[in-house]
């Protein structure tokens, strides 16, 4: 899914907003079976979950479960850098047993103060195949719309993705994913990416590798447009490590970065934090406030380099 947003007008990347699969049960037997290795999308996902999220200015986010299956969430960002803004989340989710439905449709959707809209549908046409639609917009102009199919076989998964079709302009981004787990700790796949413009038609194959022990797990995505290597380390309860590796040929750009994640159960807290190679370095504490049902989140962000500070503070509520 990162080629289809990196080819497409969409100014940057987001995580799904459906709820995530397993990382480390794929890679357990059942039965003397191997398991499926989940989606290309989480290939990287473990690593990238130590990293902290970069925060400035003040956000306040409040969360309120109106039933079992609906939620929605209040999000004020006062920002120092950017545009003050608000947002608008209302989500449609079902519980592990109700998901096995034939029919059974998960609906998100999100709009700011500028009119600007996030939607995302996930069907469920079977117990291994459900499809998956996006539309994003930038106030009244149509920046995204992505159709996904996916089957889950018993040790494979395979999916295709049309982004952006546009029959006037003669302009389609095709992507095709295949995951199949070889081993119980190996997992082995690639990536096709089809595109085709007014100006431009090309292709870019991306070859996809994963290993995980009994608390790592290490992953390379390699292919013309670059490579992305990264590794996973839990240490003990408390700390996790990750270190990411990542070069494009497109802009000539290599990044080395290291996260750690450090939890303290006893005092409610967990702290983020890290460092790459373009000098950047920054840490995103958490910290819930029992027995109020809030979290407060503080992180600040060191551009050397560049001379620039970052700092932010936040609530969550519910």
């Amino acid at each position: 899914m990162g080629s289809v947003l990196a080819l497409s007008s969409r100014p940057a990347r987001q995580n799904s907003p459906f709820p995530r699969d397993s990382i480390h049960s794929r890679w357990d037997k059942r039965d003397g079976r191997l398991t499926n290795p989940g989606g290309f999308d989480g290939l990287h996902r473990s690593c990238k979950d130590v990293f902290p999220q970069q925060i400035e200015g003040i956000k306040l986010i409040i969360n309120k479960t109106l039933s079992s299956f609906f939620e929605v969430r209040h999000t004020l960002h006062l920002s120092t850098v950017g545009p003050s803004n608000y947002r608008f989340h209302a989500s449609y989710l079902q519980s592990d047993t109700d998901s096995k439905e034939v029919d059974s449709p998960m609906l998100i959707g999100e709009m700011d103060s500028s009119g600007s809209l996030n939607a995302h549908s996930l069907l469920r046409l079977s117990e291994r195949i459900r499809a998956k639609a996006v539309f994003q917009t930038q106030q009244s102009q149509f920046v995204t719309w992505q159709f996904e199919t996916e089957y889950r076989g018993n040790d494979f998964t395979a999916a295709c993705t049309l982004a952006n079709p546009d029959i006037l302009k003669e302009s389609v981004i095709m992507v095709a994913h295949f995951l199949q787990s070889v081993s119980p700790h190996l997992v082995l796949g690639g990536e096709l990416v089809y595109h085709r413009g007014q100006a431009e038609e090309g292709g870019i194959l991306t070859l996809a590798g994963q290993y995980s022990g009994p608390n790592w797990v290490a992953t390379l995505n390699a292919g013309r447009g670059g490579a992305h290597v990264s590794y996973y380390h839990r240490a003990n309860k408390q700390i996790q490590v990750g270190v990411e590796f990542e070069a494009s040929t497109r802009t000539q750009e290599t990044i080395f970065s290291f996260g750690y994640q450090l939890e303290l159960p006893e005092a409610n807290m967990t702290f983020r934090g890290m460092l790459d190679s373009r000098c950047i370095i920054g840490g995103v504490l958490e910290k819930r406030l029992s027995p109020l049902p809030a979290v407060l989140m503080m992180g600040a962000f060191v551009n050397h380099r560049g001379d620039k500070v970052q700092c932010g503070m936040g609530v969550t509520v519910g």
